[in-house]
């Protein structure tokens, strides 16, 4: 285990004097947010100390601080990660990045935005629009910000057509654990030049570096889209179904599945029911969530027609278009509910976000369905179809923690175990942290973990920078 230095009053006024006394927090001042992400199953950490940093200048200045005086550094953006990606295991330093929340400006000529880390994924994506612009990477936490966005390499409902975030960074500014300030990539699509720094630090969960701006690829904005609910009698013919969709070539921009307990939750969650549990007089087993964008009408009735003909080889219960505005905010505002329909009537819950080939997923949800009820645990899921990105969910209402964490164990154990024999990866969008490296080690395997255990090593020799995630132990 690593031996880190305590923050003392002279480190602590070195900090201070970077960042002003409004932003540099200690002891109670420290807000009991800064302990933990979004899974605070996973523990909670106090950090010794947090500075709220404005610009890259202050980024490197506080970590030429910390590494002339080991101290260990967290980063961090919206706090909305599910991994444990940024608490303080270590204690230490938290070093957020909110603040840094400005677009500095457009390249019209070149289609790319620059902007700090800090800016929320919502806002990047609303100011893209008013310019003609998309920003196309679309995961669901519309408040975390692009920097965690990056540093996870988040995907999305729209990665089936458009691709994960990593697919529209061009060039970053980073900031390395000895405070030197280095510049990756430029505004360029293209590069075959030595290397790829630029996307070894995409995905890092900011263990190498920590980022402050960006330049991101932007497309013109779709002229008009169009969603559609299939619903299906079991949930083997509901994804039987997506790769006759993808093989089409309608190139959907999204294909989202869900399936009757998590209709039902979101429904009474935002006491809204958009998405149907029955169809003529018969039970809703699941439902897939189909949109197109286009640059006609003409061209999305085409999609339809053709979408209405696989959906009937399919076995799908019926077609149903969201075609207003009201009903699109409607149902895509029920998608998007997901994940906080099922923290607000849970007491427990641990996640699994693997992917798996499209043609496993049924086989999956089996699987994961009874080993929950085999574990005495309640599994709630819904993902993006398109892909084989799944989101699982293993709950209690009833049980103490402590027996909950001992057959949450038992099921990720056998739920990644499968997900490995089914040739899926541990995570899609959601990254490691400190809480999924296990089942990092035993995918990648000794030789691979290794390399990114070594790669760690050479960026950041001390351990200082947000030690103990994604492949070295704190």
């Amino acid at each position: 285990m690593t031996a880190y230095h305590k923050i003392t009053p002279e480190i602590a006024e070195q900090l201070k004097a970077v960042v002003g006394e409004k932003r540099f927090f200690m002891g109670d001042g420290i807000s009991p947010d800064y302990t933990h992400d979004e899974m605070p199953i996973y523990g909670k950490f106090s950090p010794e100390a947090v500075c709220e940093a404005e610009s890259t200048e202050e980024v490197s200045a506080i970590m030429k601080i910390c590494a002339a005086n080991k101290i260990p550094v967290t980063p961090r953006g919206a706090g909305t990660g599910l991994a444990g990606g940024s608490v303080p295991i270590c204690g230490g330093l938290v070093l957020s990045t909110a603040r840094m929340n400005k677009i500095l400006s457009y390249d019209m000529k070149n289609l790319v935005v620059h902007t700090q880390v800090g800016v929320l994924l919502q806002d990047l994506a609303a100011d893209a629009l008013e310019h003609g612009l998309m920003y196309p990477p679309d995961p669901g936490e519309k408040t975390a910000t692009l920097g965690g966005n990056v540093s996870t390499n988040a995907g999305g409902m729209r990665a089936v057509k458009y691709g994960v975030t990593r697919d529209y960074v061009l060039a970053m500014t980073v900031v390395l654990p000895s405070g030197e300030i280095m510049k990756l990539g430029k505004t360029v699509c293209k590069s075959s030049s030595g290397y790829s720094l630029l996307h070894l630090m995409i995905g890092s969960e900011g263990t190498l570096g920590i980022i402050t701006e960006l330049t991101l690829k932007l497309i013109p904005k779709p002229e008009m889209d169009v969603s559609l609910i299939l619903p299906f009698a079991d949930i083997e013919s509901c994804i039987a179904a997506v790769p006759g969709i993808k093989l089409a070539n309608l190139d959907p921009q999204s294909i989202e599945f869900m399936d009757a307990d998590i209709i039902k939750s979101s429904a009474a969650f935002t006491g809204n029911q958009v998405f149907p549990t029955e169809m003529n007089g018969e039970p809703v087993a699941a439902c897939l969530l189909v949109t197109f964008v286009g640059n006609s009408e003409d061209e999305l009735d085409l999609k339809m027609e053709k979408l209405a003909e696989v959906s009937e080889k399919a076995a799908a219960m019926d077609i149903l278009v969201v075609d207003t505005p009201t009903l699109k905010k409607d149902v895509w505002a029920a998608r998007s509910s997901f994940l906080t329909a099922i923290e607000a009537d849970t007491k427990l819950l641990d996640e699994l976000d693997v992917v798996v080939p499209v043609d496993r997923i049924a086989e999956f949800l089996g699987f994961t369905r009874s080993l929950g009820e085999e574990v005495g645990l309640t599994v709630r899921n819904f993902g993006h179809a398109g892909d084989g990105n799944l989101h699982i969910y293993a709950c209690t209402n009833t049980l103490p923690e402590d027996d909950f964490k001992k057959r949450a164990k038992i099921f990720m154990d056998k739920a990644y175990t499968k997900c490995m024999i089914f040739e899926g990866q541990v995570s899609g969008e959601h990254a490691i942290g400190h809480a999924k490296k296990e089942y990092l080690r035993e995918s990648a395997g000794d030789t691979a973990y290794g390399l990114m255990s070594a790669i760690k090593h050479i960026f950041d020799p001390d351990m200082i920078l947000n030690p103990g995630k994604v492949c070295v132990d704190a």
